[in-house]
């Protein structure tokens, strides 16, 4: 009996240790233009194997059905508006995107917290998959009351994703143009909307808990300290940046969510939604984690991969535009959505992120 104990608990341990070192340390971030635009950026971080993600284009109409974990039929729904998103492991849900009325839902990773209820056949008509969840709120709501209201009206239940071998633990940021934001978590069954209003997410622990460790932070600021005089002696910083002494720098998602509460409010002004996004890429720049800070599956699984962040998006809600750059190729590529028609077209479209997984360069080398 005891041998079988620790043989249990050491397995509970393997696996807890795995889906730490797998999950993916994305960070999320809300800037707003000085003509009102609100952009919200997010990295992607996943070092166990390639998401092989695409874009993806959703017309209206399209007719989405939920998983259930027997294969009867969940949640049936039409979408109402059209969206751009990025799909991962190619196949029918998407984790990331922005709808034609500028909503934005992002998912991200929660290992160790998220937990769904126990899937009851008898609600199968209003459950769906955790994956479903993004692409629900991106087709059927317009604003983070609405996407409120309409996470109350679903079962959302944990179905086991095969690549990872575990119903996938997330949680979403919801982000409208007027910059409201919420997020949505699944703990202990049940589900938790909290108000979102610095506008940044990264992963475990719940947010309010990220929240209350702000706290640890408060005497971070962007201006530089004084100098100070001990006894006959003046001292003075060494630099600029003393004003963030004490930031943490590692990768875990306490510490990101620090930073990126921090330089997201201290950002430099900008007039426009274009050079606000520019302003969330240059900080996103910061939170990009190497291979060796995310495997979690052995080496054999990372070849091909450059680096744990695998994108990096950014959605203008306010102007309708989506850009991102990936890990081969960090050029920015932008889709509009106001120039796709999303009344006519009929079905999905899906287009790969690189059309070539390597860096565009431009040779500026003078010529003889």
């Amino acid at each position: 009996m005891k041998r079988h104990l620790t043989r249990t608990l050491t397995t509970a341990v393997a696996i807890c240790s795995l889906l730490a070192n797998a999950a993916n340390a994305c960070t999320g971030i809300t800037l707003k233009a000085q003509d009102g635009a609100v952009v919200f950026g997010r990295t992607l971080e996943w070092g166990s194997f390639d998401l092989h993600s695409r874009v993806v284009i959703v017309p209206r109409g399209h007719v989405f059905k939920a998983l259930t974990p027997d294969g009867s039929a969940g949640r049936t729904w039409t979408a109402a508006y059209g969206a751009v998103g990025l799909d991962a492991v190619e196949k029918d849900f998407i984790v990331d995107g922005m709808n034609e009325k500028g909503l934005s839902v992002n998912v991200f990773y929660h290992p160790g917290y998220a937990e769904y209820p126990a899937y009851d056949p008898a609600k199968a008509s209003t459950s769906m998959s955790s994956l479903d969840v993004a692409q629900y709120l991106l087709t059927t709501t317009t604003t983070v009351e609405e996407a409120r209201k309409a996470i109350a009206g679903i079962q959302v239940i944990g179905i086991v994703e095969p690549s990872i071998g575990v119903a996938p633990p997330i949680h979403l940021m919801v982000t409208e143009p007027s910059g409201k934001a919420i997020v949505i978590e699944f703990v202990k069954g049940g589900v938790q909307v909290h108000d979102a209003p610095l506008g940044v997410i990264t992963n475990s622990p719940t947010y309010d808990w990220h929240l209350t460790n702000l706290r640890n932070y408060i005497n971070l600021s962007a201006v530089a300290l004084p100098s100070r005089k001990i006894e006959d002696l003046n001292f003075a910083p060494l630099g600029g940046g003393s004003g963030m002494i004490g930031l943490p720098g590692d990768f875990t998602p306490p510490s990101r969510f620090v930073r990126a509460v921090a330089f997201s409010k201290t950002a430099r002004p900008t007039a426009s939604g274009a050079e606000t996004t520019y302003e969330v890429f240059r900080i996103l720049d910061g939170f990009n984690v190497p291979l060796g800070a995310a495997e979690g599956e052995g080496a054999s699984k990372i070849q091909g991969l450059r680096s744990a962040t695998l994108w990096t998006t950014a959605y203008d809600t306010r102007n309708l535009v989506m850009q991102y750059h990936t890990m081969h190729n960090r050029r920015v590529r932008q889709i509009d959505l106001k120039q796709i028609d999303f009344a006519t077209q009929r079905q999905l479209v899906r287009l790969p992120l690189d059309q070539d997984k390597s860096q565009d360069v431009l040779d500026v080398t003078p010529r003889r």
